[in-house]
């Protein structure tokens, strides 16, 4: 049986589970919203990294419904940029990756936490990303058809990847002025 000391020690972090915290948290605090991109490809093998972190995302009961269609076609770039409202630059990305989902109760949710890990793996390995919204926009069913999927699929993001061109850093909100205990 093991005594309570030997268990508090089991559950303190190890010298590389404290550098994985570090750079996960690194990668949080980093992330921007990169809508210029320099004109050098990204490699299959990152974006099979990020569709990988993005499935690997809490989902609703285990559903997992999300699809994601990796357009790297300029063409085709072209055409989801000209379909969106908020979207333009994605004619100038090397890469987007639409996020799409089955009908679930909770497909926004879980497609959601699938984009917000696709965004943070990008940082994670060097690369900028940009979140365009697809739920309930007019141009969903357009972009669904564009791609070729189903057309019982929800659009629910459009990510925009490569390598950026520059990195904003826009004003935040200090923790004091979100931060709110027990009650507002």
């Amino acid at each position: 049986m093991m005594g309570r000391q030997e268990a508090a020690r089991r559950l303190l972090p190890t010298a590389s589970q404290k550098g994985l915290a570090m750079e996960a948290l690194r990668a949080l605090a980093a992330r921007r919203s990169i809508r210029r991109f320099k004109n050098q490809p990204v490699s299959r093998e990152a974006i099979l990294r990020l569709i990988d972190a993005a499935r690997l995302a809490p989902t609703a009961r285990n559903v997992q419904p999300w699809e994601f269609i990796v357009v790297t076609n300029p063409n085709r770039l072209r055409q989801l940029a000209a379909l969106t409202d908020h979207g333009k630059f994605i004619a100038d990305a090397p890469v987007c990756i639409v996020v799409c989902s089955r009908d679930t109760k909770y497909y926004l949710e879980d497609c959601s936490a699938a984009t917000t890990n696709l965004l943070l793996a990008a940082t994670a390995l060097d690369l900028g990303a940009c979140w365009v919204a697809g739920d309930k926009k007019a141009y969903a069913s357009q972009i669904v058809s564009l791609c070729g999927a189903p057309p019982e699929l929800k659009l629910v993001s459009l990510v925009a990847v490569g390598y950026p061109e520059e990195i904003p850093s826009p004003p935040k909100r200090t923790i004091e002025d979100v931060l709110h205990w027990e009650t507002f």
